[in-house]
């Protein structure tokens, strides 16, 4: 398969898709790579590193006409016309932005949102949303420390003693976790806050405090479960007890540190403004859920503000402020979900599929449309299809070992190359001494005895 990995476009990503050690697997399984020139160079990743390997180094045009491409964020309309139809496109692509998706689909993409990814053991290995996540958590906290004007870690000098920074960290999920860690190694004081009690364990085992507030309804105690490793929307009556918890720690606090995100919906309101007045100068508050509408409504997309005598940062993309690990992290998602899902070619049989949908429109009146036959040898144009029949059902005995005579065909049938109009269908199958369903991965032996019922 043709890779193409283009450099990143949006302002401050300073990411790339695929790392050296990624290329360097992904080539040894005999794919090839176009890498565009400069795409690694803010990821401490220069061209000759990628070049010694066996990338290809080549223009947007050329990464973007590739097979499948690999990217971090989702392409620009511009972006878009580089890349045919058919073309695999993996990236973070924000499932819950139907107008991109929607261009994506009018350009004919087939596109794999990472973050989409369910929270599940198997899934691990390619959440993108955590490995990035970690990478936030503990970069908030080195920026915070970075904006605060005094020390983290109590210090006993001969000058005298100072006492050490409280942190308050709002929503414990994988950033909140991180981030109450490197607070801790920091030598801070570390209050947390989140919707789902069972955290609290968690946060209690890095060094933190965790804020109770009562769940006194079922509602309240339904909803405080979450769900998918989520939070969910909390009844009003919850969120206005802690409300009054949270205001009394912000007022202590020297640093907070807001994470608190619900997929699909705008970043819920923790910091009001009377929070953040009655907070002491020369505070700071690290926002990391800005992108989504933010945590504090003082905080702006991008920058730092200053209200009143208050630091609040509001840095969309944090994890690429530490663009080579992060993308090293990111790179590692992709190439396990690569290995997962598109390993064994099916990125070109959906690809081909644009094509034999056009052939398949070349037949005309009721019934389905049975092909079978090498998927490749099909794409090549409708003279080099071994059989295309009408019929209600077929025996495929005889064809199955007919498929001996034709060079270069494995003598196994593959399902997926079986098309109804253009799209792979379940079907029944009876086997010697065996029923069972076959989905359109499975195969066939040779000497199977074979009727499939439409």
């Amino acid at each position: 398969m043709l890779i193409g990995v283009p450099t990143e476009s949006t302002t401050g990503e300073t990411r790339v898709a695929l790392s050296p050690e990624t290329a360097k697997k992904l080539l040894a399984l005999g794919h090839r790579i176009h890498l565009q020139a400069g795409a690694g160079v803010a990821a401490s990743a220069s061209d000759a590193a990628y070049a010694a390997l066996g990338v290809q180094i080549t223009d947007a045009a050329g990464a973007f006409g590739c097979d499948l491409v690999l990217k971090v964020k989702s392409p620009t309309a511009d972006e878009l016309g580089l890349m045919k139809p058919g073309t695999g496109l993996v990236g973070m692509l924000n499932p819950f932005d139907s107008a991109g998706l929607q261009q994506l689909a009018t350009a004919g993409l087939t596109s794999f949102a990472l973050e989409a990814a369910p929270r599940t053991t198997r899934a691990q290995s390619m959440d993108v949303l955590s490995s990035q996540a970690n990478i936030a958590g503990y970069k908030a906290v080195i920026v915070a420390a970075d904006k605060y004007q005094r020390f983290f870690p109590m210090l006993m000098t001969a000058a005298g003693t100072v006492k050490a920074a409280r942190v308050v960290i709002l929503g414990v999920g994988v950033a909140g976790l991180q981030a109450i860690a490197t607070a801790k190694r920091l030598g801070a004081v570390i209050e947390a806050s989140d919707v789902r009690p069972s955290v609290k364990e968690q946060v209690e085992s890095l060094g933190g405090k965790f804020i109770e507030v009562s769940y006194d309804t079922p509602e309240e105690k339904e909803a405080a479960v979450g769900v998918g490793g989520y939070a969910r929307p909390m009844p009003q009556s919850w969120l206005d007890r802690q409300k009054v918890e949270v205001a009394k720690r912000v007022a202590q606090a020297d640093i907070v540190i807001s994470t608190a995100l619900i997929p699909g919906r705008p970043a819920p309101v923790l910091v009001t403004e009377d929070m953040v007045k009655s907070m002491k100068p020369g505070s700071v508050i690290v926002d990391m859920a800005v992108a989504q509408g933010g945590n504090c409504p003082l905080s702006e997309l991008d920058t730092i503000v200053v209200k009143p005598g208050v630091k609040i940062v509001g840095y969309s993309t944090l994890p690429a402020l530490i663009p080579t690990d992060a993308s090293a992290m990111y790179a590692r998602n992709l190439l396990h979900f690569f290995n997962l899902h598109l390993g064994t070619g099916l990125m070109e049989r959906r690809r081909q599929a644009v094509h034999l949908a056009n052939i398949l429109d070349e037949f005309e009146g009721p019934g389905p449309l049975i092909m079978l036959g090498d998927f490749n040898e099909w794409t090549k144009g409708p003279a080099t299809r071994v059989l295309t029949e009408r019929l209600d059902s077929l025996d495929l005995t005889t064809h199955l070992r007919r498929r001996r005579t034709y060079p270069g065909l494995l003598p196994m049938l593959h399902l997926d190359h079986i098309y109804y109009r253009g799209v792979a269908e379940v079907m029944s199958v009876e086997l010697p001494r065996t029923r069972r369903t076959l989905m359109a991965s499975d195969h066939l032996p040779l000497v199977a005895t074979v009727r499939i019922q439409f």
